[in-house]
C-alpha cells in the first residue's frame, strides 16, 4: 500500500506538470516592477484561459441563469462561439499558439507527447501516471521545466512576453505554461525531487515580468497565503490563480498584460464528460470574485479589459462496452513498436505518441512507406483520417472508405483567412466545399484544417503519420491514458477546435476568429493605448 501510496502521489502532481513539490521558499520577488510604467491609471488586459471550456456550457447556464458574471461580460462586451484552436487540441500547442501568434510548424512545440529525431528520444510534458512513471520522473521534469521553453519553444520566434518587453511594457504569467520572457527568474525545486528527478535547488529561466506557477515560483509568498500545498496541487488550479489575480487588483499592481490559466474544468470534463454546470458554476464564482475586487463588475470593465477564452473543446468518450480505446499497437501487425520507457533500438521500426484523440505513428525505417502503414489503419471504423506529406504535397486518406486528398500551400483557392491551396482528388475527406469558379473555399467539420493540419505535419522533423480518431474514440499506446464514458481531445473536429470567447471592456474586435490570431490582437490593444 505504501507503493501505491508514493505513485499516487507522484501521479497527482505529474498531472500538474509540477510533480512532487512540497514547496521549498523561493526568492521572494520584487513585485514593483511588475508596475506599469504608464501609471496605475491605464486600462491593463487580463487574459483568462480556461480549459476545455465550451459555449455550450456557457449557453445552458446562461439560459438558466446560472451563470451571472459570465452573462454581465458578455452582456457588456462580445462573444463569439467559433474561436479556432490549434491543433492537436492539447493545451501546450494551444498556448504556444497564442502566445506566439503562429502555428506549431513556426513555434516547434508539437503535442503533449511527440518524438524528437534529432534527440532519438520521446518528449512528454506530463500525461497519465502510468505513462509518466514508465517513461521516467527524471526526464518528463527535465522536459517540462527546462526544455519547454528553453529550446522546444522556438528561440527565434518571440513570444507576447518579448514583445511588450521591447515596448516597455510589463506582463505577467500565472500557472501558464508556456511563459518564455525577458525578466530573469527562478523555479525552485524541492529537494526531494532533487533527489529523484536529477534537478538542481533552483532552475534560472527567462519569463515576464511577473511569473507565478504554483510553488515552483510564488511571487506572492510571505505577502498573500495562496493554496499551494501537497494538498492543493502545488497550486496550478483555479483557487491559487484567482486568489493571485485579485491581490494584484486590490494592491494596484497589475501589469500591463496578465496571462492566467485556469485548468480545473478540465479535470472534470476528462472524468465526467462534456456536459453538466457544475464546473462552470464553480468557475462563473471565481469570476464574480474577480470583477468584485474592482469593487463592482461595472468598475471591473471601465478599468481593464477581460479577455475569457477556453483552449479546446471536449468530445464524449464512449462507454468501455463500446469498444472506444483504440490501441494502435495491435493495428501494426508484427511492426517492431518501442514500447514506453524503453530507448529506441535498430531494431526500431515505430514509433506511438498519442494526444488522446489524435497520435503521431512515427517510421524509422526507409524500407516502411508511410504510406503502408497508413494502409495497414485505414480500415478500423474508429479512426477519422490519416495523413502524412510528401515533399510539399499534404495527403489524408478517410478512415473505412480509404478515399484520399491532396493538397499544398498556393494555388488559386482561397479560404476564409486569406490562405491559398491547391486541392485535389476527394475534398469529402476532410469536408471542403470549393467553388472553383469563385476561385474559395469553406471548412465545415474541420475548422481551418488544411493550415492546421499541414502545420501538424511540418512541426518537427521525422518520417511520421498524423492519425485522428472519430467522435466517441480516443488512442492509446498501451499505457496512455483513457477516458471511457468521460471527456476526451487532441482531434481536429469541431467540437474539440471551437471554443468560445468573450471580449469586455473594448469595442475593438479580433480580425479573424483563431488562437492564433489573438497575439496581434493582444498587441494592437496593448500598444494602441500607449
Amino acid at each position: 500500500m505504501r507503493k501505491k501510496g508514493i505513485r499516487i502521489l507522484l501521479s497527482i502532481l505529474l498531472l500538474d506538470m509540477l510533480i512532487g513539490c512540497q514547496s521549498s521558499k523561493p526568492k521572494e520577488q520584487d513585485l514593483m516592477r511588475i508596475n506599469s510604467a504608464n501609471g496605475e491609471n491605464t486600462k491593463k488586459v487580463i487574459f483568462l484561459m480556461v480549459d476545455s471550456l465550451m459555449y455550450q456550457a456557457i449557453d445552458q447556464g446562461i439560459s438558466k441563469q446560472e451563470l451571472p458574471a459570465l452573462q454581465f461580460l458578455i452582456e457588456h462586451g462580445q462573444y463569439y462561439k467559433n474561436l479556432v484552436s490549434s491543433f492537436p487540441t492539447m493545451s501546450v500547442t494551444i498556448d504556444s499558439s497564442l502566445l506566439t501568434g503562429a502555428y506549431s510548424d513556426l513555434h516547434r512545440v508539437p503535442g503533449l507527447t511527440w518524438y524528437s529525431a534529432d534527440n532519438k528520444k520521446m518528449i512528454m510534458y506530463g500525461t497519465g501516471p502510468t505513462e509518466v512513471l514508465k517513461h521516467g520522473v527524471n526526464p518528463v521534469l527535465t522536459d517540462a521545466l527546462v526544455h519547454l521553453n528553453g529550446s522546444h519553444l522556438n528561440r527565434n520566434l518571440p513570444t507576447i512576453y518579448e514583445d511588450l518587453a521591447r515596448q516597455g511594457l510589463k506582463s505577467g504569467s500565472i500557472n501558464g505554461l508556456i511563459y518564455r520572457g525577458t525578466s530573469d527568474q527562478k523555479l525552485s525545486i524541492p529537494r526531494w525531487v532533487q533527489i529523484a528527478a536529477s534537478l538542481p535547488k533552483e532552475i534560472d529561466v527567462k519569463g515576464p515580468d511577473l511569473l507565478s506557477l504554483g510553488a515552483l515560483s510564488n511571487p506572492f509568498q510571505d505577502i498573500k497565503d495562496l493554496p499551494d500545498g501537497l494538498t492543493n496541487r502545488m497550486g496550478i488550479h483555479n483557487d491559487f490563480a484567482i486568489e493571485a489575480v485579485k491581490y494584484l487588483v486590490q494592491s494596484n499592481k497589475l501589469p500591463d498584460f496578465l496571462f492566467v490559466y485556469l485548468p480545473d474544468l478540465d479535470r472534470e470534463l476528462h472524468k465526467k464528460g462534456p456536459t453538466g454546470l457544475r464546473g462552470v458554476k464553480e468557475l462563473d464564482q471565481q469570476l464574480q470574485s474577480v470583477l468584485q475586487a474592482f469593487g463592482s463588475p461595472e468598475k471591473a470593465v471601465q478599468d481593464a479589459i477581460f479577455i475569457i477564452a477556453g483552449d479546446s473543446g471536449m468530445t464524449r468518450i464512449l462507454p468501455a462496452d463500446q469498444n472506444p480505446v483504440i490501441d494502435l499497437s495491435s493495428l501494426l501487425g508484427d511492426a517492431q513498436i518501442m514500447r514506453p520507457g524503453d530507448a529506441v533500438s535498430k531494431e526500431t521500426e515505430l514509433i506511438l505518441a498519442v494526444n488522446e484523440t489524435m497520435a503521431y505513428v512515427y517510421s524509422l525505417k526507409t524500407d516502411r512507406s508511410l504510406r503502408d502503414t497508413a494502409n495497414l489503419l485505414k480500415d478500423d471504423p474508429r479512426i477519422d483520417f490519416i495523413s502524412w506529406k510528401e515533399k510539399e504535397w499534404n495527403y489524408a486518406i478517410q478512415g473505412s472508405t480509404g478515399k484520399q486528398i491532396k493538397f499544398k500551400s498556393g494555388g488559386n483557392l482561397t479560404d476564409v483567412y486569406n490562405q491559398s491551396w491547391t486541392v485535389e482528388q476527394n475534398e469529402e475527406v476532410l469536408d471542403l466545399s470549393l467553388n472553383k469558379a469563385k476561385h474559395a473555399l469553406k471548412y465545415d467539420e474541420y475548422p481551418d484544417v488544411l493550415k492546421r493540419l499541414s502545420s501538424a505535419l511540418r512541426s518537427h522533423q521525422g518520417e511520421f503519420l498524423v492519425v485522428t480518431a472519430k467522435p466517441g474514440y480516443e488512442f492509446t499506446s498501451g499505457s496512455s491514458p483513457t477516458h471511457k464514458a468521460g471527456g476526451g481531445h487532441g482531434s481536429i473536429r469541431k467540437k474539440e477546435s471551437l471554443v468560445p470567447l468573450i471580449i469586455s471592456g473594448t469595442d475593438q474586435k479580433p480580425e479573424y476568429l483563431r488562437i492564433v490570431d489573438l497575439k496581434d490582437y493582444l498587441l494592437n490593444l496593448l500598444i494602441k493605448k500607449t
